[in-house]
């Protein structure tokens, strides 16, 4: 019997990098096992232009990718989720509207790269270090033997991954 995939929300502040970066990777990586969401507490309204043009470079499909509140996954249709992770620091101790599900939450803390300064190359090193740090936490996700873990199990693989 084939589970359906695991359904996963990422969560920042303003929505418009690290959680659509999170977002891109995560369906493209952990495609048939995972389908991921993103949304703000705060949403911009838009996605960063640096974090769109990454993603385009790297061949992550960007089309329907979008800023949007964390209301929106609240209401009626919304998917019941399993996973919600936290990625900034700003709404790790916030309450966060009910989701539907009994989702385990976690927090990643990743800085914001759309805060830093610089010139159009040094701002893209910050954007690819995000990218770098959010991969290499899905890596570890979609690598889990997550049919073999009880949710006590579960849930410290989440949080030790959050620490790498």
């Amino acid at each position: 019997m084939t589970r359906a995939p695991f359904e996963v929300l990422f969560l920042c502040y303003g929505n418009s990098a690290r959680s659509i970066m999170a977002e891109a990777i995560l369906n493209q990586a952990g495609r048939g096992r995972f389908h991921a969401h993103s949304a703000g507490s705060h949403p911009t309204g838009s996605i960063s232009p640096p974090a769109e043009t990454l993603l385009r470079n790297l061949g992550l499909p960007v089309e329907g990718l979008r800023s949007k509140s964390w209301e929106e996954f609240a209401g009626p249709g919304a998917p019941a989720f399993d996973f919600v992770i936290t990625l900034c620091d700003t709404i790790a101790g916030e309450a966060c509207p009910a989701l539907p599900g009994t989702p385990m939450r976690t927090h990643w803390s990743i800085p914001d790269p759309v805060t830093v300064a610089g010139t159009e190359a040094e701002i893209a090193v910050v954007f690819a270090e995000t990218y770098r740090m959010l991969k290499n936490r899905i890596d570890i996700l979609i690598s889990l033997p997550m049919d073999k873990l009880d949710a006590l199990a579960m849930k410290r693989q989440f949080e030790g991954i959050g620490a790498a």
